[in-house]
């Protein structure tokens, strides 16, 4: 049954998102590369005390504005230097993003549709898997969702020029600022971009010179621009890496994480799934309900204008698209909601393909994976068939209560329970495989070797978790990666060893040294080391080794160096 009261939803569907982000959240290692570096920012900041210049390995690091470094640093100071706390940021984003969207679908479409829109936001695996992870996308989706949402409050009052217009306009304002502090200007092209096309969809441009431009202007300047001018003021060269280099040039012309045009398709599919299969239902009932009709072409507006913008450039990674999962997770959850309009064959047949196609999407993907079984863990395996057999349980249980119920909710909750196993499996597979790209493990062997005169090194590559987990500058050989661009200040130095010749003379001249080295390359690293390293320990394709005599805790037999 509906809860009675607004305030009773948009709480269910807030526990439902935390049930599925906050257990556990802490207990997988770093992912590298990018939860190692946005772990090791804010770490430093709390470190230095310096919140105006982010920093990663020592070394200054503009490529994104400080809001997400500086939650993080903040739940870090409360919760200790740790997963959970680097994570938390992105896991409340989301919830945040959950209640949003609770709170405008309902104003949109009634309180079936917004309740069960947010639970399908909340549970879209694509937005359970960015929500468990620390990354800036979660935080930018739920400012620029809630500048959004704010604009659509607005527009709702008639006029701009009204005072809950005015206010709605001047809030949207607020959360593109705090976007453009999350991730940079793209919150404001989003956010704006959006309203205005939106505008111009409803003919209503002539509102735009009536928009309160002077108040939303002078509110954002006043949340954005303070950090930018400080940091410019203190770094010289800032505004042109960050504006020119950093976003317009990297969304024009950046070639790194190419991906074809048709890129996001099979994630909002895929991503969304099993929400997706009522997408087409809810956008029909959507497009044929005049009482409806505006909120539906904002909601197209706002999704193709997403994924037009991020498919355009090509670099491509998956959480660009986590903005447009909003509108997508409103007309899924409306599509769930018409079942209950729908003549009993009608809604009876629609869910038997509903649970034939997951049916069969099922027996094939079982079928590849014992194939496959031979290089598959026992475990990851059990976590793999938990992934699979997930929605088709789901569509099961959705047909029985149907059967039993004939209301929409029973659906909705069967999807949630189907995710939720498919959550548990997700979590074993990123458990199982969490040595072949992350080092929380060597960095903890590490640790316990290193002393204070140690310099800890690491051969042609930069682990980002590396600084995080030893509490230690790494000083990186022979490579500069995306730190190159500031590399060469003063403060910079310690962060680098120059080439081979420089790591082998540090090498021998007595002073306490561990390297980092990836397992191919140690054909080209061992050469260099003399006296001969001892292996301080191994994880993936990572040995440290280190220049001191190995002590009574050995390495293990399998983190044997290969015979020269």
């Amino acid at each position: 049954m509906l809860p009675a009261s607004r305030p009773a939803r948009v709480l269910i569907a807030a526990i439902v998102a935390a049930l599925l982000y906050l257990p556990a959240l802490g207990s997988a290692p770093l992912w590298e590369p990018d939860e190692g570096r946005y772990a090791e920012i804010p770490r430093e900041m709390l470190v230095s005390g310096d919140f105006v210049t982010p920093r990663n390995n020592y070394v200054r690091y503009f490529e994104k504005p400080p809001l997400v470094y500086w939650m993080t640093a903040a739940s870090m100071a409360v919760l200790g230097q740790n997963e959970f706390a680097a994570r938390l940021p992105a896991a409340l984003a989301s919830i945040g993003q959950v209640i949003i969207v609770a709170l405008l679908a309902e104003s949109m479409l009634g309180a079936t549709a917004g309740f069960i829109a947010a639970l399908a936001l909340a549970t879209f695996p694509v937005f359970i898997g960015f929500a468990r992870f620390a990354t800036l996308d979660p935080p930018l989706a739920f400012f620029v969702t809630a500048g959004i949402a704010a604009f659509y409050a607005a527009a709702r009052t008639g006029d701009f020029r009204c005072t809950p217009g005015r206010n709605w306009f001047i809030a949207s304002a607020a959360m593109l600022a705090l976007g453009t502090l999350a991730k940079g200007p793209v919150a404001l092209v989003l956010g704006g971009g959006i309203a205005l096309v939106s505008l111009i969809r409803e003919r209503r441009t002539a509102e735009i010179r009536s928009l309160p431009w002077i108040p939303a202007v002078a509110v954002y300047l006043a949340i954005a621009a303070p950090w930018f001018v400080l940091v410019a003021t203190r770094n010289p060269g800032f505004l042109e890496f960050f504006f020119v280099r950093e976003h317009l040039l990297r969304y024009s012309e950046f070639r790194e994480h190419a991906r074809p045009l048709w890129f996001f398709v099979p994630i909002l599919i895929g991503g969304a799934w099993p929400w997706t299969f009522f997408a087409p239902l809810g956008y029909w009932a959507l497009r044929s309900d005049s009482e409806h009709a505006c909120a539906s072409r904002f909601l197209v507006v706002w999704f193709l204008f997403v994924l037009i913008f991020f498919s355009l450039p090509q670099s491509k990674l998956g959480g660009y698209v986590l903005p447009a999962l909003p509108p997508l997770a409103i007309v899924c959850g409306y599509g769930v909601t018409r079942l209950a309009s729908l003549a009993a064959d009608a809604a009876r047949r629609l869910l038997l393909w509903f649970g034939a196609i997951n049916l069969a999407a099922a027996a094939v993907t079982l079928v590849v994976l014992i194939v496959m079984r031979s290089r598959i863990s026992a475990d990851a395996l059990m976590s793999a068939a938990l992934i699979i057999l997930a929605p088709p349980v789901g569509a099961a249980l959705a047909c029985a209560l149907w059967r039993l119920t004939s209301t929409a909710l029973s659906v909705a909750a069967a999807i949630v329970i189907a995710v939720a196993i498919g959550v548990v499996g997700a979590e074993g597979i990123r458990a199982d495989v969490a040595s072949t790209n992350s080092y929380r493990n060597l960095c903890a062997a590490i640790r316990s070797r290193l002393q204070p005169d140690c310099t800890l090194a690491s051969y042609r590559h930069f682990v980002q978790s590396l600084p995080f987990y030893t509490r230690t500058r790494t000083a990186i050989v022979a490579h500069r990666g995306e730190l190159k661009p500031w590399s060469h200040t003063p403060d910079a130095r310690a962060s680098f060893i120059r080439d081979g010749a420089e790591l082998a003379q540090l090498w021998s001249s007595g002073r306490c040294v561990i390297l980092v080295a990836n397992r191919k390359e140690l054909p080209l690293v061992l050469p260099l080391l003399d006296p001969k390293p001892a292996v301080v320990g191994c994880e993936g394709k990572k040995y440290a080794l280190s220049n001191r005599p190995a002590d009574a805790a050995a390495a293990p037999a399998r983190c044997d160096l290969p015979a020269s």
